[in-house]
């Protein structure tokens, strides 16, 4: 049929190119899915959005003219990871951009779409993927953290409150990221001299519970790993951290920006420019399968002055000089 339009064409009936230039372009048209665990008026999800935008254009895609970028964002609910992992499958996308706690819905809705993931904490003990350096299935994407760098959240808040001998550790439902976590900063407490605590929590409940506990003794800080909890919650244990003056240190920069005394971290904005490489990369033909998933490769360390001042802690002149980021 497309043959004998171009035959008329060739012809000389020349009002027929439009309508042809119009359906050229209508099956290029890519579609992309993202689906976003904050809520559409999250400033920092926005930022985020906008950095993953921008490096798709450079790689020559743009929203409206050859890509069609669909979003839904599930605000910490459950039931909405699992209703709108399954909408975006049913729109039909080339490729899905999801992000931490969304990877298992979004996995649960399909194995065949292609997906790139961001602020993924253990993948592979998850059973999302087959190994880091070959993922199999359609899956790839990038870890939040090494658990390694666990180790040096409490070597920080060593170094800012030299005193502190105990740490409570605040971790997400039991999982091998859980583990992982408190295994890396297990290894290296004694050796600063802190006895570390963990606080296993579900929800709201246990997380004023474990810590309003943890603070009946003195010379104590927090530890917060990374979990979709923890996230959700944030500032609530920010609040918690502040009304019993605990020196606390954070998996996330959202956490110091809300308050909270200090965070070492993955850069999100540049975890969401690399994702956007791996989605331009799907889209010319590549297979998630076939791809690794990447460690971080920037981290930032985020002090917050002014809750320092509040707590009455004074941030060493050399910790200062590594900052990435000061917020006075």
């Amino acid at each position: 049929m497309r043959r004998r339009g171009f035959i008329v064409l060739a012809a000389g009936t020349t009002v027929g190119w439009p309508l042809a230039a119009h359906t050229q372009s209508a099956e290029q048209m890519r579609r992309v899915g993202v689906l976003v665990g904050a809520a559409a008026d999250d400033p920092d999800a926005q930022v985020l959005r906008a950095a993953f935008l921008q490096q798709l254009q450079q790689f020559g895609w743009i929203d409206g003219r050859n890509v069609r970028i669909d979003y839904r964002w599930a605000a910490g609910n459950a039931d909405n990871y699992r209703k709108y992992a399954a909408e975006l499958v049913a729109r039909a996308s080339d490729v899905i951009l999801t992000s931490g706690s969304s990877l298992g819905p979004m996995l649960q809705a399909t194995r065949t779409v292609p997906i790139v993931f961001t602020f993924a904490v253990d993948p592979v003990g998850a059973g999302h993927i087959s190994s880091l350096s070959r993922p199999g299935g359609n899956a790839t994407g990038f870890l939040m953290l090494e658990f390694s760098l666990a180790a040096k959240w409490i070597e920080l808040l060593k170094e800012v409150m030299p005193a502190m001998t105990r740490a409570a550790v605040v971790l997400g439902p039991s999982s091998t990221a859980a583990v992982g976590q408190f295994a890396a900063i297990q290894s290296v407490a004694p050796s600063v001299g802190v006895e570390v605590i963990p606080i296993n929590i579900h929800g709201a409940a246990d997380i004023e519970r474990g810590v309003t506990a943890f603070t009946r003794s003195g010379h104590g800080g927090l530890v917060v790993t990374a979990s979709a909890v923890a996230n959700v919650h944030r500032d609530l244990i920010v609040a918690l951290a502040a009304r019993h003056r605990l020196p606390a240190i954070y998996f996330e920069r959202y956490f110091v920006t809300g308050g909270g005394l200090m965070s070492y971290a993955a850069d999100h904005s540049d975890q969401y420019r690399r994702a956007a490489g791996y989605v331009d990369r799907i889209l010319k033909g590549e297979k998630p399968a076939d791809l690794p998933v990447q460690a971080p490769t920037m981290y930032e360390l985020i002090i917050n002055l002014k809750t320092a001042r509040v707590l009455g802690i004074e941030i060493p002149p050399s910790l200062l000089a590594r900052a990435d980021e000061v917020i006075e």
